[in-house]
């Protein structure tokens, strides 16, 4: 808990200073001219948006903003960034809790039977299975996904996002492709890691014990072995989910969903710097508290781990 504020301050001065270093500005783009407007009109406007005050009072309305819970207004639609990030964050959190879940209940059993079948056929199988998963990029299957289903099937999701709470069957229908073009790389991380952490945990002595006492394989490694084994696997899955958070940027794209991704590629594009910056702290917020949740699941996981005083 120490180290998380002071990772998130620095975290948003980082984002804060970067936004700045993007080239161009927002005067083209709210002028609707490829140059601005004239240079006394983007002086005008540049001044109205607080953008030609010194860059250490720029930082600081931002970062007391976003303590206040104001994360301002966009420059271009004038909306609230916070009903901008509501809108979008649904989306995005559907789409990484699916792909989330999809790769801990088929990647963990996969990695157990790779483990349990050891340099078998099965095992080579799904390790070279795993090898292509690493190496697919979500938008490169994303995009083959929709090739299929709509040359094949003659069917392709809504480009209209469908809320949950409206249409069930229709919003897993059109979440579907997406949340499995992200879930690709991390299935195939979960997959080979559960192997690798339950093969170090098969040949610890208590493991030997319990076998020794007659129990079964299969109790072995459900009472025994996983439980320690999956330690590192939910350290994977809490980094993994932040970066799924914003890996999923190409694939809302591609998909035409309005998500946190999508929403800050558009706003990097047009030089929207509230919007950005909402969204970059947002990500890392996200980032931050899951490994924060992480390292206080690992006691329940493991008693043996002693926290640092």
């Amino acid at each position: 808990m120490g180290q998380a504020i002071p990772t998130l301050l620095g975290m948003t001065v980082l984002i804060f200073l970067l936004v700045r270093l993007l080239p161009g500005d927002v005067t083209s783009a709210m002028t609707g001219a490829e140059g601005g407007g004239t240079a006394e009109q983007n002086e005008a406007l540049l001044e109205s948006l607080g953008l030609k005050d010194p860059l250490p009072v720029q930082y600081w309305n931002f970062l007391t903003g976003m303590l206040n819970g104001d994360m301002g207004n966009s420059y271009l639609s004038g909306l609230p960034i916070s009903q901008i990030l509501g809108n979008a964050i649904p989306i995005t959190l559907e789409i990484t809790i699916l792909a989330t879940l999809f790769a801990v209940v088929v990647g963990v059993p996969l990695g157990v039977l790779s483990a349990v079948k050891r340099n078998t056929a099965p095992d080579v199988g799904i390790r070279i299975g795993g090898l292509f998963g690493l190496s697919i990029p979500h938008f490169w299957f994303g995009i083959l996904a929709l090739l299929l289903t709509s040359s094949v099937f003659h069917w392709v999701p809504q480009v209209t996002w469908i809320p949950i709470w409206e249409d069930f069957g229709g919003n897993l229908l059109q979440m579907a492709l997406p949340s499995l073009a992200v879930s690709l790389s991390l299935l195939a991380a979960i997959m080979r890691m559960t192997r690798t952490s339950l093969l170090e945990v098969l040949g610890e002595d208590y493991v030997r014990t319990a076998k020794a006492k007659g129990a079964s394989t299969s109790r072995v490694i459900t009472r025994h072995a996983l439980r320690n084994a999956l330690v590192p696997v939910i350290t994977l899955i809490g980094a993994d989910i932040g970066n799924l958070m914003g890996g999923a940027a190409v694939i809302e794209v591609v998909f035409g969903l309005p998500g946190v991704g999508n929403t800050l590629v558009q706003a990097t594009f047009l030089r929207d710097y509230p919007i950005v910056q909402s969204t970059a702290v947002f990500l890392a917020l996200v980032f931050v508290s899951l490994n924060l949740v992480v390292d206080l699941l690992y006691k329940t996981l493991d008693p043996r781990i002693e926290y640092a005083s």
